[in-house]
């Protein structure tokens, strides 16, 4: 066989090979009905991270790091994008030119002709004339896609964003779970926690859902920048965890399942992200919450006037029995979302699985 006819099967194979890559990518990313980690999706969001990480290094306000950060994930999906794009244009003008279509430029020309769809340049062959319609094909799906892709993802960043501003009022700002217990018994509803529970339980299934299918949401960050989804989602499973161990009235079913839903649904995002949590902790496992903390909170209800436990040495062990379920997730994803500062979660990291302060993680 000829020198150059074995070079341009090995490019029209490289390029076919391309083309299925981009293609398998974009489905995996807007079709598939679960979550997957699809390998260019993880290398430009990791590539930007890095890009965004020197542009906010010198920076330890609040306020710079969060208006910087509010564009990655916004940029990461153009991005991902643009590669689908890129990789059929230059995968197609491989083939083009494999097929005989010099040179390069010509062959770059037809495949761009052909992607768009704008017919400013034709095939001569009949090879080139089947390469440029599963070109035009490719291009029509991937456009396709995009238009349904984008307001999927707005419409779900949106559906979270509701709960996580509703959430406000009954947990504070910043969220904290202690909030939720004392207002509600100051309204003389504590009863209405039920309520809370079971919109909160929804609101997980649904994060879990959309945040395992389409990973950029979960760095979507909230249009008031203290706000975010992963403290919300603390000061949620810390609310009931308080409940369960603390108050003492019937036992707290709804809240029970929250916390289970819960800490299911941040696990599962975590493992997306490839975050390391035991996920088998022994109720007597640390967590990263101290002691002393807890007597705090628990004395703040006291002093509302909450009704408790009796035994305060039984609810610390019980609280931390349920905590050490969502401790690790919690406070892993809040670092990796650059979460604004809340007690519980953004206000306290992991370092090699040794708790260290938010000044202190800023600074890693």
């Amino acid at each position: 066989m000829h020198a150059g006819t074995v070079i341009a099967v090995v490019v029209f194979i490289a390029g076919a090979v391309v083309a299925l890559a981009a293609l398998s990518s974009s489905v995996s990313m807007v079709i598939l009905p679960r979550g997957a980690h699809v390998r260019l999706v993880r290398v430009v969001m990791i590539s930007l991270r890095l890009l965004f990480k020197l542009r906010i290094r010198s920076s330890t306000s609040y306020g710079v790091r969060d208006r910087v950060l509010a564009f990655y994930a916004p940029v990461s999906i153009l991005v991902v994008l643009a590669c689908w794009v890129v990789g059929l244009v230059a995968a197609f003008t491989a083939m083009m030119w494999a097929v005989g279509v010099h040179p390069v430029r010509a062959a770059f020309t037809m495949s761009v002709a052909s992607i768009t769809t704008l017919g400013f340049a034709s095939p001569r062959t009949m090879p080139q004339t089947v390469l440029s319609f599963t070109e035009a094909a490719f291009g029509l799906v991937e456009l396709a896609m995009v238009i349904t892709f984008l307001p999927s993802i707005y419409s779900d960043f949106h559906r979270r964003e509701r709960d996580v501003t509703h959430l406000r009022t009954e947990a504070g700002n910043p969220p904290e779970g202690v909030n939720i217990l004392i207002r509600l018994w100051r309204l003389g509803r504590l009863d209405a926690r039920n309520e809370v529970w079971s919109r909160m339980t929804d609101w997980f299934i649904d994060v879990e859902e959309s945040h395992t299918s389409f990973p950029m949401l979960a760095f979507f960050r909230s249009s008031n920048p203290d706000l975010s989804w992963v403290t919300a989602a603390g000061a949620v499973l810390d609310g009931a965890a308080l409940a369960a161990s603390c108050l003492n009235t019937p036992r707290d079913y709804e809240g029970e399942l929250c916390l289970r839903t819960g800490y299911l649904c941040l696990r599962r995002i975590a493992e997306l992200f490839r975050l390391p949590y035991d996920d088998d902790p022994a109720p007597t496992d640390r967590i990263v919450v101290a002691r002393s903390e807890f007597d705090e909170v628990w004395n703040r209800m006291a002093d509302a006037g909450v009704p408790l436990k009796t035994d305060r040495d039984q609810a610390w062990i019980d609280f931390s029995g349920w905590r050490v379920n969502y401790d690790e997730p919690l406070v892993r994803l809040a670092t990796l979302t650059e979460a604004p500062l809340a007690p519980w979660s953004s206000d306290r990291g992991l370092v090699d699985g040794r708790p260290v302060t938010f000044s202190e993680r800023i600074r890693q």
